[in-house]
C-alpha cells in the first residue's frame, strides 16, 4: 500500500525531517496532565511552564532527545501514611514536545509548584548566494559510450 503525503510534491524537497515530526506529534499523548503554559521570554527565549504541584525534584525527570524534550514526573506512596480521603493521587505523567530544529534547553528549574524549562533559538540569519552556472556541451549524435553501441550495429 502506497503511503499518500502532502509532502510527496516535487515542490517539497527536503522535507521528510518536517513529515516526522507531525507524525510523532500526532502519536503524542493526549493527556491534559499535567498542565503546562508556553510563553514567549524574549525575542529567541520561550519557557515551558508545568503545574507539577506535590513534586520534588527527585521525583522529576527532564531529558531531551532527537529533538524531543520529555518531562517524567514519578512520586512514590508513603506507606505510613492512612488516609481518610484520598482526593490528591501520587500520579505519574509523561509529556514530551517536539523541538524545532536549533531549539535548545537552556535550564530547568522547580519554584512553588511549577516546573519552568527555559529554551533557546539562536536567531538565523537570512542567508543570499548566487550559485554559478557552468556550460557544458552536448555530445554528438555519433559518439559512441563505452559499452554501449549505435542501433542496428552487430558485433563481431
Amino acid at each position: 500500500m502506497t503511503r499518500m503525503s502532502v509532502f510527496n510534491s516535487p515542490l517539497f524537497l527536503g522535507f521528510d525531517r518536517i513529515e516526522q515530526t507531525l507524525e510523532r506529534v500526532a502519536k503524542a499523548q493526549a493527556d491534559g496532565y499535567p498542565p503546562y503554559n508556553v510563553e514567549q521570554t524574549g525575542p529567541d527565549r520561550l519557557r515551558i511552564t508545568l503545574a507539577v504541584a506535590g513534586f520534588r525534584e527527585e521525583d522529576l525527570a527532564v531529558q531531551v532527545e532527537d529533538r524531543q524534550l520529555t518531562v517524567r514526573g514519578k512520586q512514590e506512596d508513603d506507606p505510613d501514611r492512612v488516609y481518610l480521603h484520598r482526593g490528591i493521587a501520587a500520579r505519574q505523567f509523561q509529556r514530551s514536545f517536539v523541538l524545532a530544529e536549533g531549539l535548545e534547553v537552556t535550564g530547568a528549574a522547580l519554584e512553588g509548584g511549577l516546573l519552568h524549562i527555559d529554551l533557546v533559538q539562536p536567531l538565523v540569519e537570512a542567508r543570499v548566494r548566487t550559485v554559478a552556472i557552468k556550460s557544458v556541451e552536448p555530445k554528438s549524435a555519433g559518439t559512441i559510450d563505452a559499452g554501449r553501441r549505435p542501433a542496428g550495429t552487430k558485433t563481431s
